[in-house]
């Protein structure tokens, strides 16, 4: 349900939505995949769709680079570049399954790209052969998420790979990861976020269950490590668990955002493990969230799809001014 800080925007997609960015450089511009095949850019404080660019197959992710350009991951498997200016598409590359999930280095200034086909790809995007390099994984990428050095890359089978960025970029093609890990959640994970802060990342899955990792295999690092129960309720006696579709860490205040299929978005403080705030219920499951650069947005995806397929797409894109929701209460004295 909307409040007075939020708004929902017209002209939403027509399928479920994949995924959410905002402009590294304008807050108020929202990018939004689907499954419709489209990719849309909303100036958000005007409620106005300002270009749609249709693929050929669904849009499984989409990360915005800079003013005017995108990078989008197509059920398809191709990555293409797209030129938000001209309405265009121009394939920089294809996997030989779906591509899951797109990444952009910030630090290094190339993109990553994981799929289906147990590959992590990174490309060099000014290159007239842009593949940098193919690097091998044990089985499907189902999501990734990267800090200002560490890409995280979460798998089928609870795999999961942590990888120096810095050793991806060489052209030489370093294809070993930093650390080999298997994921602290007992069933497939559907999302992976890195913290703000570079310490570890949180992951997610189907099984209403959230996780937090850090990186430092000292003891010390590793006993802060622990996972937790969410998204679930409890009607007549019975427990009902949804699946946790979306993540993403507050770039102000490092706490985490998570999204799931009992339609509700929660807040959590991390550092005391304890839930900050529950956004209202919406009317249909969280698919995907995204919070601007300076965390003054956050936008809200919703669609029933991939969990109740016998009903109507309710695709609907919710954006909510954020203040100090997000912000951690001062802990006690």
């Amino acid at each position: 349900m909307s409040g007075p800080a939020e708004v929902e925007l017209d002209n939403a997609p027509v399928d479920m939505v994949s995924a959410l960015h905002f402009s590294p450089a304008t807050p108020d511009h929202l990018l939004v995949s689907s499954w419709d095949g489209s990719v849309r850019l909303y100036d958000v404080t005007k409620d106005d769709q300002l270009v749609s660019v249709q693929h050929r197959a669904p849009v499984l992710d989409v990360v915005y680079r800079e003013p005017g350009r995108a990078y989008s991951a197509g059920l398809d498997g191709s990555v293409r570049i797209v030129d938000l200016e001209k309405g265009t598409l121009q394939t920089l590359g294809t996997h030989q399954s779906a591509a899951r999930s797109v990444v952009w280095s910030s630090s290094y200034n190339f993109l990553l790209s994981g799929s289906w086909d147990a590959t992590v790809r990174a490309w060099d995007v000014r290159s007239p052969t842009p593949q940098i390099l193919a690097a091998p994984q044990p089985e499907r990428v189902y999501s990734m998420d990267a800090d200002k050095e560490r890409l995280v890359v979460a798998m089928a089978g609870r795999h999961v790979r942590v990888w120096d960025l810095r050793m991806l970029r060489e052209r030489a093609g370093h294809k070993e990861p930093a650390q080999v890990r298997e994921s602290s959640l007992k069933y497939q994970v559907r999302k992976v976020a890195c913290m703000m802060d570079g310490e570890g990342f949180a992951s997610s899955s189907v099984e209403g269950r959230i996780a937090i990792d850090y990186y430092e295999a000292s003891d010390g690092a590793q006993s802060r490590k622990y996972a937790f129960k969410c998204h679930r309720t409890t009607v007549d006696g019975v427990e009902n668990i949804f699946p946790v579709n979306a993540l993403t860490f507050h770039p102000r205040y490092n706490t985490l955002l998570s999204g799931g299929s009992d339609a509700t978005v929660s807040i959590w403080d991390i550092s005391t493990r304890k839930r900050i705030k529950q956004i209202p219920k919406f009317r249909a499951a969280v698919q995907a969230i995204a919070v601007s650069r300076g965390g003054e947005r956050i936008a809200i995806g919703c669609g029933d799809g991939l969990e109740d397929g016998d009903k109507p797409v309710m695709a609907s894109v919710f954006v909510r001014m954020s203040g100090e929701e997000a912000k951690p209460k001062p802990k006690a004295s």
